[in-house]
């Protein structure tokens, strides 16, 4: 019996690193579009997209961690040698990811908080 299910079950090709580093940093891949379609396709998406919210929290803890080590880097760059534009290297991507926990955190109230669109 366990031949004929395991004969059923074809395994998935693994997926490429770039598709792996994307799906790490990125989260558009988990939601659908919850605006094409009829009434019942648009609520099932939006059903859908309510369900994966709960893997935003995981991204803006990324997000989070990788700015601040980034900032930490950038930090210790300048104290210990003063280059500033090699601080500036660390201290940008630093920054970019305040707006960025801004966009998922939105994104995840969103769609905790916010009715069903009619």
């Amino acid at each position: 019996m366990s031949e004929l299910i395991a004969g059923c079950q074809e395994a998935a090709p693994p997926l490429r690193f770039r598709t792996l580093l994307y799906r790490y940093w990125f989260f558009a891949w988990l939601f659908r579009d919850a605006g094409r379609g009829n009434l019942f396709e648009r609520a099932a998406a939006w059903r859908h997209n309510q369900q994966q919210a709960r893997w935003l929290p995981t991204y803006m803890r990324r997000w989070g961690v990788a700015g601040a080590v980034a900032f930490v880097l950038g930090a210790a760059v300048e104290q210990l040698g003063g280059a500033a534009l090699l601080a500036a290297l660390f201290f940008v991507p630093s920054a970019i990811t305040v707006p960025v926990n801004a966009v998922i955190g939105a994104a995840w109230l969103g769609l905790k908080l916010l009715p069903a669109p009619g």
